[in-house]
């Protein structure tokens, strides 16, 4: 790998030999491992395998609880309620009416290669959004908050599809694609995977069992206290709040308690023995 100029750089590819690539951000000395990749949209990309230094917390042991939603995909504690960027109106327009003429295109045609091609940048600029969004966000949080409280979710099943077999055919099909397709636009994997990867020893996974049903005022614990996606209204006391961020706050609260229970035992924050894992930085 060598740099030409500012945003310039080239690297060496087998078989090929010196490949210009945009420099779009700084690449820690000594890295010498890269990969690259061809997506969707048909673009390439280099990126070099290398191990970010973790981001430092603010030192003031703040604590946060992360409600990730689909409504609002990451509602905080401390009332801000963040949402991953997906197309703008006029683009999914544009790819609803792409995937209609898809659909109306002949197998095989040119005409529909050029259609999958569209709906492949309109997708790609949408997954980009998204990735920027979570970098941001993620840097955020790590920088603003000594302990991340979230949400311990299996995300890989969650998404599973439920279609079910020919023998036992799955119910409500197109409901579960739609919360599935959902959560994916939402980011959830990948705030949680960047939290981890910047703020090492810093996240708690919280069981999210109960948390939404959860008053943050007294803890009593109620089903109909969710009035809705939005509304959280205790029927005990009469607390009301954002029903997100109160889920959120129940959050931080256990995940506090597991801090003050880990330093009680140990005299120091409660840390998990965890080698680093080597992150692809995109060039």
């Amino acid at each position: 790998m060598r740099r030409v100029s500012r945003h310039v750089g080239e690297v060496k590819i087998p078989k090929v030999g010196w490949v210009r690539f945009r420099w779009s951000r700084a690449v820690p000395e000594g890295v010498k491992s890269y990969r690259v990749t061809r997506d969707r949209a048909g673009r390439w990309h280099v990126a070099f395998a290398a191990i970010p230094e973790p981001i430092a917390g603010p030192g003031t042991g703040a604590a946060v609880g992360v409600d990730r939603g689909v409504t609002v995909s990451a509602a905080l504690s401390t009332g801000e309620l963040l949402n991953a960027p997906g197309l703008r109106e006029n683009e999914a327009a544009r790819l609803r009416r792409l995937e209609r003429k898809l659909a109306r295109a002949r197998r095989g045609s040119n005409r529909r290669g050029k259609i999958k091609a569209a709906i492949a940048k309109l997708k790609a600029r949408e997954s980009d959004r998204r990735k920027d969004w979570v970098e941001k966000t993620s840097t955020d949080l790590a920088r603003r908050f000594d302990v991340i409280a979230v949400e311990d979710l299996n995300i890989g099943n969650m998404t599973r599809s439920a279609k079910g077999s020919i023998e036992a055919p799955g119910r409500n099909v197109r409901q579960k694609a739609g919360l599935n397709r959902g959560i994916l636009a939402a980011g959830w994997g990948h705030l949680g995977e960047r939290l981890e990867h910047k703020a090492p020893d810093r996240v708690q996974k919280i069981n999210p069992r109960y948390t939404s049903q959860t008053c943050n005022a007294c803890k009593h614990i109620a089903g109909e206290s969710r009035e809705s996606q939005a509304l959280f209204l205790c029927v005990a006391c009469g607390w009301l709040d954002h029903a997100d961020v109160n889920a959120a706050k129940n959050m931080r609260d256990t995940a506090a308690g597991h801090a003050v229970a880990a330093r009680g035992r140990s005299g120091l924050p409660g840390r998990m023995n965890r080698e680093p894992q080597p992150v692809l930085l995109p060039a």
